[in-house]
C-alpha cells in the first residue's frame, strides 16, 4: 500500500466518493450531494488542507483529509483531521490506522504539537481514534424538539 497525495483524477474520484463518504460518517444521518461536498471541501484545500491517499495496485482504498484549525477559545492553530474514509471493500485490512499514522506524522512536521478531529458519537472509528492516544475533550449534544 502507498500513502501519498492525489492526483488531479484521484480528487475527483474522492470528490466523487465523498458524498457516500459523508452518508457513513454520520451514521447515515446526512444525505449529500457532490455540489455539498465540494462547498464544504474547496475551502479547505484553498487555505492549504490536503488530501492522503491510500493506493494499492492502482486502486483508491481511502483517504484522509487534513489540514489546521484554529481553537475559537484558544486561538491556538492545531493539525486537524477533517475526514477519513475507507471503501467498503477495504476495511478491517489497517488501511484507516495506515492513513492515521502517516496523516499525524505529516501534521508532527508541519509543526503542530496537537492533532484534533471530530467524530459522531457511535462510529466505528472512534475506537480506532481511541487506540492511538485521542482522548475526548468536547462533547457536542443534542436535543430533538
Amino acid at each position: 500500500m502507498d500513502i501519498r497525495r492525489p492526483n488531479d483524477s484521484e480528487l475527483e474520484k474522492i470528490i466523487l466518493l465523498s458524498p457516500q463518504a459523508l452518508f457513513d460518517g454520520t451514521l447515515g444521518e446526512v444525505s449529500s450531494t457532490i455540489d455539498k461536498v465540494r462547498s464544504l471541501i474547496e475551502p479547505l484545500l484553498k487555505k492549504g488542507s490536503y488530501y492522503l491517499i491510500a493506493i494499492e495496485e492502482g486502486k483508491l482504498m481511502g483517504w484522509i483529509l487534513i489540514g489546521a484549525s484554529r481553537d475559537q477559545f484558544t486561538d491556538k492553530t492545531n493539525g486537524f483531521i477533517y475526514e477519513l474514509f475507507v471503501l467498503e471493500e477495504f476495511r478491517g485490512n489497517g488501511v484507516s490506522k495506515q492513513l492515521m499514522k502517516t496523516a499525524i506524522d505529516e501534521l508532527r512536521q508541519h509543526g503542530y504539537s496537537e492533532v484534533r478531529l471530530s467524530a459522531y458519537a457511535g462510529n466505528q472509528a472512534i475506537k480506532l481514534y481511541e487506540k492511538m492516544g485521542f482522548n475526548i475533550r468536547a462533547v457536542s449534544m443534542s436535543l430533538p424538539l
